[in-house]
C-alpha cells in the first residue's frame, strides 16, 4: 500500500503516461519505479528544473525515449508541465 504522497505521484505519472501505455490495459503501477526517487527529491526541496532532469534521464535511460533533437518542439513529452505538476506536490 502506498502513502498518500506516493499515491499523488502514481497518479501524475499515469496521467502523462509518457510511453503511452496505461490505456492499452498495463498495470497502474508501470511507472511506480520513480515513485521512490521522486519523493526522495520532493522531500529534500527539489524544484521542477531538477525534477525535469531526473525525469528526462530516466525516459532516456530507463524507458528509452530520446526525443528526435530535430523536433522543433523543446518539450514534446511534455516534461516541463509534468515536472511543475510533481514540484507542486512537494510544497
Amino acid at each position: 500500500m502506498q502513502s498518500p504522497a506516493g499515491s499523488a505521484v502514481r497518479d501524475v505519472l499515469n496521467a502523462w503516461n509518457p510511453i503511452g501505455v496505461i490505456e492499452h490495459g498495463v498495470p497502474a503501477d508501470e511507472y511506480d519505479c520513480l515513485i521512490a526517487p521522486l519523493l526522495r527529491r520532493l522531500a529534500a526541496g527539489a524544484d521542477a528544473a531538477g525534477i525535469a532532469a531526473f525525469l528526462r534521464a530516466e525516459l532516456a535511460g530507463h524507458f528509452g525515449l530520446d526525443p528526435d533533437p530535430l523536433d522543433p518542439d523543446p518539450d514534446p513529452l511534455g516534461v516541463d508541465a509534468v515536472a511543475t505538476r510533481l514540484a507542486a506536490l512537494g510544497r
